[in-house]
């Protein structure tokens, strides 16, 4: 009996210590789940794969600042300004190159015609630019407000003679720098001569021109702000003929105004982009016609009447110059700051007055 009580002790005693390892085996099962969050990393982990595309609603920052652009750019844009003389003859239409300009200034010629002066300073390489044509004392004056060096073939003889007795940087295509300018073989001289930004910057360096940037700059409206002005969402720019009607249309998507030239888009030859500007600047001023030829003598010192157009509004302003410094948009003695983009300056008689050159239209 003795012995039994003893045995029944025993498996009594050995139940109890399986019933007791059972149950600590299954406790990590019975954890619950705000016990296993805590236990997680607490550091997050990037699984994204650094050759993976950027997602659509990530802007790239950038920290540099076009100087004649005011635009945020990837790299500074330290290169001295190229100022190129662009044939606007109908026969050289469409041009070459002008969507990468930083500046476009668009201004009388002889016999009625205009021509255009693309400053270039934080775009353009290798692609063709053109057609180039001749320059004036003028369209030196204009150039030589950026410190540019200036692009051109052929010129008056007032012109030859600033650049030559002045010592300034030229390349011109007759004599000093042909080899960097080509002729194409779809269009007929004088409309079919081009080069590129690399080939002319290339020929700057072998005259020893100096590639430092000088230029002065605009004020720009700081990113958000809002101008206040007359609304202007369509209008057109009339010189002496209908064959130079420049037209402006504002595209609220992109802010800026689309150009068009006797009533067709103005586009660039080599990438089929429309030319758009964040801003553009009519001015008047003073045209005198010099010989039989018809070349002119344009004012670029004396000032006058200036209309703003930017953010589909147009601001009645003023213009100035001071030697060795930009053209200026004042109103009420203070200078006007642009927005940040393309500008595109258009140049045209006094006589008419201003507002006789320009229409604003209703849709």
């Amino acid at each position: 009996m003795h012995i039994k009580w003893r045995l029944a002790a025993l498996w009594t005693f050995l139940l109890v210590v399986i019933l007791t390892t059972a149950c600590g085996a299954e406790t990590p099962e019975l954890a619950e789940p705000s016990d296993l969050e805590l236990a997680a990393p607490t550091e997050s982990i990037d699984s994204t794969d650094p050759t993976d595309p950027p997602q659509e609603n990530q802007e790239q920052v950038y920290a540099y600042t076009a100087p004649l652009t005011g635009m945020k750019i990837e790299e500074p844009a330290e290169k001295r300004p190229v100022a190129v003389m662009i044939n606007n003859a109908p026969a050289a239409r469409p041009q070459s190159g002008l969507s990468h300009a930083d500046q476009i200034y668009e201004v009388l010629a002889e016999g009625g015609i205009t021509r255009l002066i693309a400053i270039f300073q934080s775009d353009g390489t290798t692609e063709t630019v053109g057609p180039i044509r001749s320059i004036r004392p003028y369209l030196i004056e204009i150039g030589e407000s950026y410190g540019s060096i200036l692009a051109h073939a052929g010129g008056s003889q007032a012109a030859y003679s600033i650049l030559q007795n002045q010592d300034k940087p030229y390349l011109d295509e007759i004599s000093n720098a042909g080899p960097y300018y080509f002729r194409s073989s779809d269009r007929k001289a004088p409309h079919n001569l081009y080069s590129s930004l690399d080939q002319l910057r290339e020929a700057a360096a072998k005259r020893g021109y100096s590639e430092e940037n000088k230029s002065p700059v605009y004020n720009y409206l700081e990113e958000g702000a809002q101008v206040e002005g007359e609304e202007a969402l369509h209008f057109d720019i009339t010189y002496l003929t209908n064959s130079y009607k420049v037209s402006y249309d504002y595209d609220e998507s992109t802010n800026t105004y689309l150009r068009s030239v006797e009533g067709k888009e103005d586009i660039d030859a080599d990438n089929g982009e429309r030319l758009a500007a964040s801003n553009i600047i009519v001015l008047s001023t003073a045209h005198k016609v010099l010989d039989d030829v018809g070349r002119l003598s344009v004012d670029l010192t004396s000032g006058g009447d200036a209309m703003l157009f930017q953010q589909g509004k147009v601001i009645h302003a003023k213009w100035s110059k001071k030697t060795g410094d930009l053209i200026r948009i004042t109103r009420e003695g203070k200078e006007l700051p642009l927005v940040p983009g393309k500008t595109f300056i258009s140049i045209v008689t006094n006589v008419p007055p201003l507002n006789e050159h320009v229409l604003i239209r209703t849709p």
